[in-house]
């Protein structure tokens, strides 16, 4: 059976790796998941990592290849399978099995879905499980957010009275992305120590600038519904559309660095990022192409444009049509 969240914790401190791995649910919870399972096997001496990105044309045969291929260093391997939609197919499951059923030695398949229902399971899953390790990654409950909530301040040296957790999780709307977000700037705006409701509120307050935040959050998000919602709210408001558009392309140029980076993980350390914003970022890219990114920003200066009167056109809609895009590129019309 799928291990729980507390036997997960302790299986990532033992001595030793399963031969295989699948880490599933909700994206930030599997990402982090992975993450710290990427970081035990760096520790037990696996220096070699391959990653797989199991897209349209994948060839299963590259997991077999990759299983039997000789380590450069005579050293540990580990195999980063990544299955965003969850489903392997029938040559995928095929694939998997073949590799459950005679692991080679000093390697470990880690595959990662990002999406996960009683749909997803079949007998490949079932399989895995029974030969290796399963954690399925479930958003919390409604009656569970205040405790998840403090459980993630924890991480951050944070502790809340159960009435300033209960004030967060409003603030968040169960938004887990969101969530972490907050937490992470709570860690940068308090740090250590312990907050009550009080403080709570006044550092919520006092973070009013991060409205700006929460549009360009929920777009790279991909939650188009939320970040259109956002912007009206800022408009009825009085907010300048110049401001925000400045922040906006702030975070445009910032997608088109980490779109053009080589290296991912080095420009996120360049880039100072949040871990829950890192996230972010890597679902947004896995959304769209660089060339998405590129035309987003050239229709974010246009739009710049029109806000100063120095280009017809009406601004706050434009700005509608680009945000939906953002959140969703393969709403082409957004950008008509």
């Amino acid at each position: 059976m799928p291990l729980s969240h507390g036997q997960w914790q302790k299986a990532l401190t033992a001595d030793h790796l399963a031969p295989v791995y699948l880490l599933a649910g909700e994206e930030l919870l599997v990402l982090e998941a992975a993450d710290a399972l990427r970081a035990q096997a760096k520790k037990l001496g696996y220096s070699e990592r391959e990653v797989l990105d199991v897209g349209q044309h994948f060839d299963w045969n590259d997991l077999a290849r990759a299983g039997a291929s000789m380590s450069l260093f005579a050293t540990r391997r580990l195999i980063d399978l990544r299955l965003p939609s969850g489903r392997p197919g029938i040559e995928g499951a095929k694939a998997i099995n073949a590799f459950c059923a005679d692991p080679p030695p000093d390697v470990t398949l880690l595959v990662t879905a990002m999406e996960w229902s009683n749909k997803h399971d079949g007998a490949w899953s079932k399989k895995l499980d029974a030969s290796g390790t399963m954690v399925v990654f479930n958003a919390p409950r409604p009656n569970e957010w205040a405790a998840w909530i403090g459980a993630r301040l924890a991480t951050r040296g944070l502790t809340a009275t159960p009435d300033a957790a209960a004030l967060l999780a409003q603030r968040v709307e169960g938004n887990l992305l969101a969530a972490a977000q907050e937490i992470d700037k709570l860690a940068v705006l308090h740090g250590h120590g312990r907050i009550d409701a009080v403080e709570m509120e006044t550092l919520v307050a006092d973070s009013a600038r991060y409205d700006a935040f929460k549009l360009t959050d929920a777009a790279f998000a991909g939650d188009g519904a939320r970040a259109l919602r956002v912007l009206a709210g800022l408009r009825a408001e009085g907010d300048e559309l110049i401001a925000l558009m400045g922040w906006l392309v702030n975070q445009l140029q910032l997608a088109l660095r980490l779109a053009n980076a080589n290296d991912l993980a080095a420009q996120v350390r360049i880039e100072h990022l949040w871990p829950a914003r890192e996230q972010l970022f890597r679902k947004a890219l896995r959304r769209a192409p660089r060339e998405h990114w590129l035309q987003c920003l050239a229709r974010a200066s246009r739009i710049d444009r029109m806000a100063k009167g120095r280009e017809a056109g009406d601004a706050w809609q434009e700005a509608e049509r680009l945000i939906a895009a953002i959140a969703e590129p393969r709403a082409a019309q957004a950008l008509a």
